[in-house]
């Protein structure tokens, strides 16, 4: 970067969870998950300050608990990208990182990168990442968002489905010696100014289609630069992902690093 970029991160945390109830505050080795991620990301190297926000009092209480930065929200707010872009606002910074706050192994270095992927492209509206798809359960998961990309590094699309589609290969399981399939990590840096005209713009189409809220700021006209990593994060968004965060913490309790969970 060629100059300093101030740099925030915020952590969108609701209790309310129609398959995992209050896993902000699940136990996973001695502390809440929300302190989990909150400790990691302050472990970057260009975040000025790290906020939890939340809507939920027994949030609030847990982080102010553990020393940690977090702010009261409205209930009413529907996304976790509205949360943030509240708590933004009333705050002086040239960039936001929406830091997901049900991935307790996020990786510091990770939340450079995407903060130097958007810091370092004048024209970009918004960073994210991307790592390679590597098997053919993943590439036709609808939960997990495939990522085509032009030749500069900008998101074309974002889709439940497998895109690029080969005509011309029928079996779908050699798609993947066909070209790259990127799997989107859902790790956000945007410009301050980008966030709050995204959190005022209504919900579009395509996005209400797919379920995939980074459609909205491609409709917009939005350049999404994108960075490609090697990590594969783990979204604890069932009993079974706890269960396996638990014992991969339990297995590597001082660092657990993005190529070990793959």
């Amino acid at each position: 970067m060629t100059k300093r970029i101030k740099a925030i991160g915020i952590i969108p945390a609701r209790y309310d969870s129609s398959r995992l109830p209050g896993k902000p505050l699940a136990d996973i080795g001695g502390k809440p998950m929300i302190q989990h991620v909150a400790e990691r990301a302050l472990k970057s190297t260009l975040l000025s300050r790290v906020i939890v926000a939340t809507d939920n009092q027994r949030i609030m209480e847990c982080v102010q608990g553990f020393g940690g930065d977090a702010v009261m929200t409205s209930s009413a707010f529907t996304s976790g990208t509205d949360r943030i872009a509240s708590v933004a606002q009333t705050i002086e910074t040239d960039i936001v990182v929406n830091i997901q706050g049900d991935e307790p192994l996020i990786e510091p270095d990770e939340i450079d990168l995407v903060i130097h992927t958007l810091a370092e492209d004048p024209n970009a509206d918004m960073g994210t990442l991307v790592t390679p798809i590597k098997k053919v359960e993943d590439l036709t998961n609808p939960n997990t968002a495939k990522v085509v990309l032009n030749q500069d590094g900008y998101a074309l699309y974002f889709s439940r489905s497998p895109i690029p589609y080969q005509r011309d290969t029928q079996d779908i399981g050699d798609w993947l010696n066909e070209g790259p399939y990127f799997k989107h990590v859902g790790l956000y840096s945007y410009r301050k100014s980008f966030l709050l005209q995204f959190a005022r713009h209504e919900p579009e189409p395509l996005e209400m289609t797919e379920k995939l809220e980074q459609l909205r700021a491609l409709v917009m006209g939005a350049k999404i630069k994108v960075a490609q990593t090697k990590y594969n994060p783990i979204c604890v968004d069932t009993p079974e992902d706890l269960e396996r965060v638990r014992k991969l913490i339990h297995a590597y309790p001082t660092e657990v690093k993005g190529d070990v969970v793959g």
